[in-house]
């Protein structure tokens, strides 16, 4: 077969592969072979080629996510344009670097600057993107937590770099020019970390538990206004729900913006969750649109069974038109509140995480096809943080997940009139490693890039002068 030939199966291969080990639904196994053909392909070919091939392969393997980014009511359509063709770009140049290493004869700084490049990148386009980021390749791996563990020392970018680094590490041990022993050497080394990570198992946090509910509509409604009698008949359709629950919980929590407030009409859903959470003996957590004399804000409003209730009012609204942003913490009785899309940031997880928060109560809001996910976004900044999470979604997935990144209960909702999950939560110890030390880990990714970048700049090797590579 031809190099063209090769060229377009490896692009067929990597792209397939992206598809199904990526996106809204991945395969957890095949997001760690997707890059493998592109990668293997690279330095056999010309620059050129590797840098078209890569491009193709991972936007064709991003088809699946296409039509929810075109329609996504919480990502502009030039956002989505650029996150599909930077996300292709950003591996074209990554399969790039790793190519110009291999031909120079510096192998293992190939494995590492490739996926160093990818990782330093995506964490600048998290600070910098208005919507945050979710759905990369530490997302795939959500569901593992022997895997997903590592992120508690070096966040999420740890895991994003590794997806990466295994398909590195075993192309440059079969690059053209390597010696068999090396070869060998490499393969058993990448092998024996592969299998470490597989009989890793993470055990389930010891502890304190608290039983969590959650409930979810069938029926998504943004926003009922409480003064109306709509709005009246959903908070009493709430408050029959929560009055069967399972004996035990100590807190449950509905959705993002389930009902609108102002300073008139809030008392009145304070009054009716207040006579249901001291009949239950248990926190009502909702999310709320908040119409203050401050500002409208996006919040979630905790009302305990005695006491002034407390209220979260969401850091990050993306381009949301008239609705205000919070800056402050909230707890009530040491639990930590966050809303929605606060999760695809560092912070306020962060701040959490470094103040010693074990649980957080996260009202949220998707739209149905995003919400496994959204909702691993958030499991992700718990392990990140050393919290548990207790998600609920509307359009979405709701899950309890403990702070060792288990999913101990989940369920996408719209199934009947409400989606009802609950799950005995261990308490989380916060201030992990990363809760302390932040994105050194994506720094020491960008120190690694930029040295590829230099190496790889340097004049050819006698390596590919003699055009051994």
């Amino acid at each position: 077969m031809t190099k063209l030939g090769w060229a377009v199966v490896a692009t067929a291969a990597s792209a397939l592969l992206f598809f199904f080990g990526t996106g809204l639904d991945p395969v957890p196994e095949l997001a760690w072979l997707a890059p493998l053909p592109i990668l293997l392909l690279a330095p056999r070919v010309h620059g050129g080629i590797a840098l078209l091939c890569a491009f193709a392969a991972y936007l064709a393997g991003s088809a699946g996510s296409w039509s929810y980014f075109w329609h996504s009511l919480a990502v502009p359509r030039p956002a989505a344009l650029a996150i599909l063709g930077g996300s292709a770009l950003l591996f074209a140049l990554s399969a790039g670097l790793f190519r110009l290493l291999v031909r120079r004869g510096n192998r293992f700084l190939a494995a590492v600057a490739a996926p160093a490049l990818w990782t330093a990148a995506l964490c600048g386009v998290s600070l910098l993107n208005p919507t945050g980021l979710m759905g990369t390749l530490m997302t795939t791996q959500a569901d593992r937590p022997s895997v997903l563990r590592l992120a508690a020392v070096t966040g999420g970018w740890g895991v994003e770099f590794l997806v990466l680094f295994v398909p590195a590490a075993v192309a440059a041990a079969l690059a053209p020019g390597v010696r068999v022993r090396s070869r060998l050497t490499g393969l058993v080394a990448v092998a024996a970390a592969l299998g470490a990570l597989i009989f890793w198992s993470t055990p389930s946090a010891s502890g304190p538990v608290t039983r969590l509910a959650l409930i979810a509509p069938g029926q998504s409604r943004w926003a009922v206004d409480v003064a109306t009698p709509d709005g009246q008949a959903l908070v009493r359709s709430y408050v029959d729900r929560i009055g069967r629950l399972p004996d035990g919980v100590q807190a449950v929590v509905l959705p993002e913006a389930a009902f609108a407030v102002d300073q008139a009409s809030r008392p009145r859903l304070v009054e009716a969750f207040a006579g249901v959470a001291r009949t239950r003996n248990l926190d009502v957590v909702t999310g709320v649109l908040d119409t203050t004399p401050e500002g409208r804000f996006n919040a979630a409003l905790a009302v305990p069974p005695s006491g002034a209730p407390v209220e979260y009012r969401k850091w990050h609204n993306g381009d949301s038109p008239n609705i205000a942003s919070g800056t402050q913490l909230a707890h009530l009785a040491g639990i930590g509140l966050m809303v929605c899309m606060d999760v695809n940031f560092a912070d306020p997880s962060g701040e959490y995480g470094e103040a010693g928060t074990g649980l957080v109560l996260i009202p949220a809001s998707d739209e149905d096809v995003d919400g496994w996910a959204h909702s691993r976004t958030a499991l992700i900044r718990g392990v990140e943080n050393g919290f548990s999470v207790a998600w609920s979604a509307a359009r979405g997935t709701s899950m309890l997940a403990d702070a060792q990144g288990h999913v101990l209960a989940d369920a996408h909702t719209g199934a009947g009139p409400f989606t009802v999950v609950v799950a005995d939560v261990p308490i989380g110890s916060g201030k992990t490693p990363y809760a302390r030390f932040g994105d050194w880990f994506a720094w020491l990714c960008a120190l690694i890039a930029v040295t590829g970048i230099a190496v790889g700049a340097r004049k050819a090797s006698d390596f590919e002068r003699l055009g051994v590579a």
